[in-house]
């Protein structure tokens, strides 16, 4: 059987569907599948079509019907689809609402699918309820930028008054600004956004540009110094998530440079963020506590060093040594400590542990070492290491805590790493 015959017998099956509705779209399904084969029955295929839609009765069903035979026709190239979107559009108007809407956003939806862009956007502006109209809007844009028409999402950005769409699609077109590098433009949407969670949206994805495509830093700052700008009325929040993005891919001395226009505790706030974004870079971590101002260093120090001390591991040496060697504040030299013992390097960690002064700091350093020498069932060594704490009252307390943790390793095989609970528990006790 040849081709014809093959169409000819599909037609004349197709008038045989009962329902009109199922047997409309079948022949404009099938006068697609005709064009597509070239034959030219396929007009014949969608007159009939049209014509069987005049037997539907149900107007919703003549609606969605005409939708799918505008979609064929149009992807048949036959200029009529226009007119059988607008008849179905014309159609809605009488039916009520939330039914109009659905069914205009089901004409808009097949016309953004036929890249239909300027008669989506003239029936979009039909739909009553504002917030299905600000999304298919979203939608169209996306659309546009997609199809590379950046004017035509613009104006689609001037129609959306309303948030979050607003700021959706403005950050939508900052993306594709930067990713064209055109830097200008994705400032001026930077500048016109209002809402503080969309700001720091966009320094998020200004961040990851400048970080994976290697933007100058003449570009970088002039970000920061719009986010500097906008900082005192929508918080730091914007330039911080540039800055630790910019931090994660190695650029500290410029990060600590323009921390230095924050206040102390928004500084202390983003190097604290930056120094657990790169936890997992353990030089670049050392690099960033070498440059690190002296006001922000002991908070960002006790931070780091409790984040370590979670899960101690022998890479970050170097960077716990850079810390003790950097401060004399005993509090951190005992976290310095305790990390050392923990990782089983006693001689260093009893370098800094003789460094401590107060008696009650000097008993949980030299403890956390004992401790630990005690669970490496090194008894002798832990008892001289205790009393390296002369104090009468925390050098007793001390040797008499180590020594029960001896009758519990003996028993259990474990001890329990609680001496600064403990000393706490007894220096609450002593100073009452």
């Amino acid at each position: 059987m040849t081709k014809v015959d093959v169409a000819g017998e599909v037609l004349k099956l197709t008038s045989m569907i009962r329902d009109p509705y199922f047997r409309a779209i079948s022949y404009a399904r099938i006068g697609y599948q005709l064009f597509l084969l070239r034959d030219n029955r396929y007009k014949k295929a969608f007159a009939n079509a049209v014509e069987t839609v005049k037997m539907i009765e149900n107007p919703i069903a003549i609606i969605k019907t005409l939708i799918e035979i505008g979609k064929y026709l149009r992807k048949a190239k036959i200029a009529a689809a226009v007119k059988v979107f607008h008849q179905a559009f014309e159609m809605t108007k009488a039916i009520p609402n939330p039914v109009h809407d659905e069914l205009i956003e089901s004409i808009v939806n097949t016309l953004i699918e036929l890249k239909m862009h300027d008669e989506a956007l003239m029936y979009t502006s039909e739909i009553k309820d504002k917030i299905r109209r600000n999304e298919m809007l979203l939608r169209l844009l996306i659309s546009y930028i997609n199809t590379g028409k950046v004017r035509k999402a613009y104006s689609i950005l001037e129609i959306i008054d309303e948030e979050p769409w607003y700021s959706i699609a403005a950050v939508e077109l900052l993306k594709t600004h930067l990713k064209r590098e055109e830097f200008g433009s994705a400032m001026k949407i930077l500048q016109s956004l209002k809402s503080k969670y969309w700001i720091n949206e966009a320094m998020k994805e200004i961040a990851i540009h400048l970080k994976n495509y290697g933007a100058p830093k003449a570009t970088f700052e002039k970000f920061v110094d719009a986010a500097l700008t906008m900082a005192d009325e929508l918080s730091f929040d914007a330039l911080r998530n540039l800055l630790v993005g910019f931090g994660s891919s190695g650029e500290i001395d410029s990060v600590i440079r323009i921390i230095k226009k924050m206040p102390p505790a928004e500084r202390i706030k983003t190097l604290k963020e930056i120094s657990a974004k790169i936890i997992e870079d353990e030089e670049l971590l050392r690099i960033l506590m070498i440059k690190i101002g002296r006001e922000e260093f002991i908070p960002v120090a006790k931070f780091l060093l409790t984040k370590l001390l979670e899960k101690p591991d022998k890479k970050y040496i170097k960077v716990v040594e850079t810390i003790g060697a950097r401060t004399g504040n005993e509090a951190i030299l005992v976290k310095v400590v305790t990390f050392l013992a923990k990782v089983g390097e006693y001689n260093k960690a009893l370098h800094f542990a003789h460094r401590v002064t107060d008696s009650h700091l000097r008993s949980l350093a030299f403890g956390s070492i004992a401790v630990n020498l005690l669970k490496e069932g090194d008894i002798d060594r832990a008892i001289d290491t205790a009393l390296e704490v002369k104090d009468p009252k925390w050098g007793s307390w001390l040797l008499g805590e180590l020594l029960v943790k001896i009758l519990e390793l003996a028993k259990s095989k474990e001890v329990e790493d609680d001496l600064e609970k403990r000393a706490n528990e007894h220096r609450t006790l002593w100073e009452k």
